[in-house]
């Protein structure tokens, strides 16, 4: 892939970016070190080597689910400065 000002200017307008002139010259410098880069990947020999389902063996070690004790309605908006039968409310965040 050859990589063009045109290039450039095709993926900063999909990203909504703007670059000046000096910012594209070093986005096109960047992106020929990046594509050469995955270039060499496709020269490594893979032919003997499984495909990995997870990049690390570890297994994840999560702490079991354990029934607690747990609030009432009424205990939950005993603090609260307002609600609503069974909801907090809260003063009006968005605009229509």
């Amino acid at each position: 892939m050859k990589v063009t000002n045109k290039l450039i200017s095709d993926l900063a307008e999909l990203a909504k970016l703007r670059f000046n002139k000096s910012e594209n010259e070093k986005m096109k410098s960047d992106f020929k070190n990046m594509l050469g880069f995955i270039n060499k990947l496709s020269e490594v020999n893979t032919k003997d080597i499984e495909p990995l389902i997870y990049l690390s063996d570890e297994i994840n070690s999560l702490r079991e689910d354990n029934i607690s004790i747990k609030l009432s309605k009424e205990m939950a908006l005993k603090n609260s400065t307002s609600s609503n039968s069974d909801y907090f409310t809260i003063p009006k965040v968005l605009k229509k």
